[in-house]
């Protein structure tokens, strides 16, 4: 079975889609950066390990990445899911876990990579919006793309109102993602490649709601 940690850094409602989602693989234990976040009590009502480890007592990047590694690696972990985790990671921790970890991103990968994606969208007139898990890699969400969650952005959207529908979206795409590498129908091979059902997975799986 395939031992899972979740990164942290807030409410915990990616976390939550995924404890209640029963994967075939295990949570084994949640980080947080932040001592108050909400997510760390919604895995201890499931009896999931956490640790509170709090960037500003690091002086520095690396060092807090290293310590957050060996946490990791005391777990015993297979796979690590960022769910809302506002840090961004050392090149040298996200190659120790290359292949390995996964992200979700509030917008159709490649496209508006980085912050304020649902306005962006607006500012465009982008007729379609979503969201997308991806590997994670030292480039800022430029890993290779799993799934997606596509909505249809209506006339009257609000910035409030694109991000309800694309966060509800994140909750059904994710926890299916993560399942698919838990049963293996989605591979990462040590050459960089990635399999769906045994075949090179050369665009991102689509889930509409329009």
């Amino acid at each position: 079975m395939i031992k899972i940690a979740v990164l942290v850094s807030g409410s915990g409602s990616n976390l939550q889609a995924l404890i209640d989602a029963n994967l075939s693989g295990s949570i084994v234990g949640v980080i947080s950066n932040k001592a108050e976040a909400y997510a760390l009590e919604r895995a201890k009502k499931v009896g999931i390990d956490t640790a509170i480890i709090e960037h500003k007592q690091f002086p520095n990047r690396e060092a807090f990445d290293a310590v957050m590694h060996q946490q990791l690696l005391d777990w015993n972990v297979d796979l690590v899911i960022l769910a809302g985790f506002m840090r961004i990671l050392s090149a040298d921790f996200v190659q120790k876990w290359q292949g390995k970890m996964v992200n979700i991103h509030p917008s159709l990968l490649p496209h508006y990579k980085g912050m304020h994606t649902h306005q962006r969208v607006l500012n465009t007139g982008d007729v379609l919006h979503g969201c997308t898990v991806h590997y994670v890699t030292a480039e800022l969400d430029a890993g290779q793309a799993l799934t997606q969650g596509v909505v249809k952005v209506n006339l009257h959207d609000t910035v409030a109102t694109l991000a309800e529908r694309v966060h509800a979206l994140e909750h059904l795409i994710y926890p299916q993602a993560v399942e698919w590498i838990c049963n293996r129908t989605i591979q990462h091979l040590d050459n960089g490649q990635v399999l769906y059902k045994g075949q090179l997975l050369e665009q991102p799986i689509q889930f509409c709601k329009f």
